[in-house]
């Protein structure tokens, strides 16, 4: 990718965008491939590897809530929960973007996308409320934070609706990203794969 000279002058961490990705070997492609394949499976199954990696997300949400509970304003306090567990992991694609490294990026781009499966299954809970979660602090003063936003947007009724679509997005990002990283990693030509 390049960038025109007048842009990378005034921002010349842009310019590492330009720079080739890192080569990956075919025994680590062929290993990340069968990685996320289990790891999909799991998620289509609704169990497996995916709901592992869900509760490391679970202390970066409610500390989203902490975070964002310090700007004052309650609705971004309640959303700053969801805004933080995806933001970790996008910013993680971002730096090993920035590094070239394919496999880091893609992991966590994965995992950035994998995140839209428990928030959609969250949403969809808005009406019914029939998820047991955790909260930060007293849980007699606990809202369901999905509940809380989509009441404030006018928009409660269609949680279930809402909740499927991100649930769609998130399996599409996961695919394309996974997509992205054989492209990626792929040789152009079939000596370029580096040995193991």
């Amino acid at each position: 990718m390049q960038f025109p000279e007048s842009i990378t002058d005034r921002l010349p961490a842009l310019a590492t965008l330009e720079e080739d990705w890192e080569p990956v070997s075919r025994l680590a492609l062929v290993s990340w491939v069968v990685f996320y394949g289990i790891v999909l499976l799991g998620a289509f199954s609704g169990g497996g590897l995916a709901r592992w990696f869900d509760l490391v997300f679970v202390p970066i949400h409610e500390g989203g809530h902490l975070l964002f509970g310090w700007f004052g304003n309650h609705s971004l306090m309640v959303a700053g929960g969801t805004l933080l567990q995806l933001f970790v992991p996008f910013a993680l694609a971002a730096y090993f973007v920035f590094r070239r490294q394919i496999p880091g990026a893609a992991f966590c781009a994965f995992f950035f996308f994998e995140q839209f499966l428990p928030i959609a299954i969250y949403m969809a809970d808005s009406r019914s409320q029939s998820l047991t979660y955790v909260t930060v602090g007293d849980p007699d003063l606990a809202e369901h934070d999905w509940s809380y936003l989509f009441s404030q947007a006018g928009v409660l009724d269609h949680d279930t609706q809402i909740g499927a679509a991100v649930r769609i997005l998130g399996w599409i990002g996961m695919l394309c990203v996974v997509a992205w990283m054989v492209w990626r990693a792929w040789p152009r030509r079939p000596d370029d794969f580096i040995r193991a």
